[in-house]
């Protein structure tokens, strides 16, 4: 009995946090209403150039890496393999609907240690900045093998160069 008291207290201070959190991500999702879907993974990507598997991290706006991205699931954290494609980068999400960030859209690549509710060793994140419509994001990615993260940066790089070389090639042709 004497356990009672403080047992019910601790059950109600756990259900008034569990309702605060659900509010606060309702009202992300509301704010985050404008942002639009990812578009879906194009039967037409071209060739694979890379994959590996790992765990998709989050997505944040960019340049705040604590502000996830609620709206279409974005900022839930799942197991997934990330495709380096000849048109792009897709996430492969167990669980959730994939995530494709087309060629023309990506901004830059690099490593990080950390995100919005993972931190690891240095560089130990593989993060992609890229274009959602008109919001700038960045997606973090954790492969599986350390020994992967420097060759999905340069995959990723490598189709950036590709887009930076067709509109310098389309430029060319328009003069």
């Amino acid at each position: 009995m004497d356990r009672l008291g403080p047992g019910l207290a601790m059950l109600a201070l756990a259900v008034v946090l569990a309702g605060l959190m659900w509010r606060g991500w309702r009202g992300r999702l509301r704010r985050q209403s404008g942002i639009p879907a990812p578009r879906p993974v194009p039967a037409d990507a071209g060739a694979e150039r890379y994959r590996c598997s790992g765990q998709y991290v989050v997505t944040t706006t960019a340049g705040d890496w604590l502000d996830r991205v609620a709206a279409h699931g974005l900022g839930v954290r799942t197991g997934a393999d990330a495709v380096v494609l000849d048109d792009g980068v897709a996430f492969d999400r167990s669980g959730a609907s994939a995530v494709f960030i087309p060629r023309e859209d990506l901004q830059d690549v690099g490593l990080a240690s950390g995100m919005a509710g993972k931190f690891v060793e240095k560089d130990g994140l593989v993060v992609v900045g890229w274009l959602l419509g008109e919001t700038a994001v960045e997606t973090g990615f954790r492969p599986r093998y350390a020994e992967e993260k420097n060759a999905l940066v340069a995959a990723i790089e490598n189709v950036m160069g590709s887009a930076a070389g067709r509109a310098a090639g389309q430029g060319k042709s328009e003069q």
